[in-house]
């Protein structure tokens, strides 16, 4: 069986031993619109009816239970390395700018503005440093 939800595996065994969701709540001793929530994932049975509801359905509670997850769906990568890369260049282009702006007002000393572009290249080296680990 392939790994799905809850809901659709029971809807799929269900519907493989023929039964309707009338059928299957009369032997679980549930309302049929219980059943039909269950096949939709808006609610589960209660955990000690799963034995019989795995019976039922002619199955086991392992294999009843082996629906995917979002861990199942395959690795997620963060973002927070993106961003973190993202935010350092903005702060380097803005060292730049910054420089290039209070040198034309001719508000920037020498030493202030090579300050300046130090930290804008600071933060180039580390998106630098940051990709050299991806490979």
């Amino acid at each position: 069986m392939t790994k799905q939800t809850f809901g659709a595996t029971i809807s799929a065994l269900r519907k493989e031993k023929g039964m309707t969701q009338l059928d299957l709540a009369r032997q679980m001793g549930v309302t049929d619109k219980a059943v039909s929530k269950w096949e939709r994932d808006l609610s589960f049975p209660d955990v000690t009816s799963l034995p019989r509801l795995a019976e039922v359905l002619g199955t086991s509670v392992d294999e009843l239970l082996e629906v995917k997850t979002a861990a199942q769906e395959g690795p997620t990568e963060s973002k927070v390395p993106a961003i973190v890369g993202l935010v350092l260049k903005a702060i380097a282009l803005a060292m730049g700018v910054g420089v290039v702006a209070l040198t034309i007002m001719d508000e920037v000393t020498p030493n202030d503005a090579i300050r300046l572009l130090g930290i804008g290249l600071a933060c180039l080296a580390l998106v630098q440093l940051m990709h050299t680990g991806d490979e």
